[in-house]
């Protein structure tokens, strides 16, 4: 099981840390996805962090600005978003592949999925 969490109301400018805790299984093992989905569009890759190397994948709208982690001892990965930007609303989902991933940002290689959390970036 996938718990993402860390969502919230935010202006523009601000920062937040969204955290993806796994139950029942270890992280490491599995390469992880953030996902995010705002109202009337589709889902879309935001990041990725690959379970062979480590190697971390962005959108091309958050590089720079979202920083992808994990930290294994409390097999949780995290999603540091800062300078959030209004387009930046969606609901945040965490996934997870134990498979090779050929497309980091592509929802159809994950397999297992969280419960999203809401992050919202307004004045």
């Amino acid at each position: 099981q996938l718990q993402a969490s860390g969502g919230g109301l935010v202006q523009p400018g601000s920062s937040l840390r969204l955290s993806c805790a796994a139950s029942g299984f270890t992280l490491d093992y599995y390469t992880i996805g953030w996902f995010r989905q705002a109202p009337g569009q589709e889902r879309e890759g935001v990041s990725s962090i690959d379970s062979s190397d480590g190697s971390t994948y962005y959108a091309d709208s958050v590089k720079g600005r979202f920083t992808m982690s994990r930290d294994n001892a409390k097999n949780t990965v995290f999603l540091q978003m800062n300078n959030l930007k209004p387009e930046d609303t969606a609901v945040y989902y965490c996934a997870a592949s134990l498979a090779v991933v050929p497309d980091h940002l592509w929802d159809y290689y994950y397999k297992y999925w969280g419960q999203g959390t809401l992050v919202t970036v307004s004045s």
